[in-house]
């Protein structure tokens, strides 16, 4: 079992590393590959396009942040990197429709986000069990001992490593122009965000909303299911 020395500071410190090193890429990959791309989604949209994202991402986070904390019985505001994700995408697309915008305008969020995430986690490893995004307890490889004596499984660090993978795919596609980088970059990003988010929330002991399931259960079976469906209906515009 590991000994994690864990203090709630550390979130913080983790946060803004994760922000510095997400933004650093989007300046690396807007030089790299992503200019063109970059440059025909500015002529498409407006300052409303970064309104809509960022209001989306934050009622979505508090939202099902605070309805899954009101479930554990836990009367206070909570918020949710799932549910951010998942108001921003609600948000956006809402505004795409009314624009009457086709395609992918997400790319250049895809590999920072995952990196954000990647290094985000290891913040909620270290702020310990007042973060609240501990595993349950468990006696396998790996657990982790966040202070009070309990091997529990290191969702954290398993969240983090998975999109680490995904990263490396990400920009292994944006290395070879690969079109499901480039144009489905996004899309792939909620899908895979979504499908292993999904498995850990097994090994939490957040509250049941549906059988075995809870509230980011459901949440990241929406967000598998809009990548996918994103995915397939740009390969078929692209193919007409």
């Amino acid at each position: 079992m590991l000994q994690v020395p864990t203090d709630p500071r550390l979130h913080m410190a983790f946060d803004i590393a994760a922000w510095g090193a997400g933004v650093a890429l989007t300046f690396v990959l807007y030089r790299w590959r992503l200019r063109a791309v970059t440059q025909r989604v500015a002529g498409l949209t407006d300052r409303g396009y970064f309104i809509a994202l960022g209001l989306g991402a934050i009622f979505g986070a508090y939202l099902f942040g605070s309805f899954d904390a009101w479930r554990a019985g836990l009367f206070a505001l909570s918020h949710s990197l799932a549910g951010a994700l998942a108001g921003a995408i609600v948000s956006v697309e809402g505004y795409k429709l009314a624009r009457g915008i086709k395609g992918s305008t997400g790319i250049v969020f895809a590999a920072p986000l995952a990196l954000g995430i990647a290094v985000g986690r290891w913040g909620c490893l270290f702020a310990g069990l007042p973060d609240g995004t501990y595993g349950i307890p468990w006696r396998g490889p790996l657990a982790v001992d966040l202070g009070d004596g309990v091997a529990r499984v290191p969702v954290q660090i398993l969240e983090s490593a998975s999109m680490a993978v995904f990263l490396m795919l990400l920009l292994w596609g944006l290395w070879g122009r690969r079109s499901f980088a480039l144009n489905e970059g996004f899309y792939w990003l909620a899908a895979w965000y979504g499908a292993q988010r999904f498995a850990w929330e097994f090994f939490k002991p957040y509250p049941h909303l549906v059988g075995p399931f809870n509230v980011f259960h459901v949440l990241c079976a929406g967000l598998v299911a809009y990548g996918i469906t994103m995915v397939v209906r740009q390969r078929r515009s692209a193919a007409a």
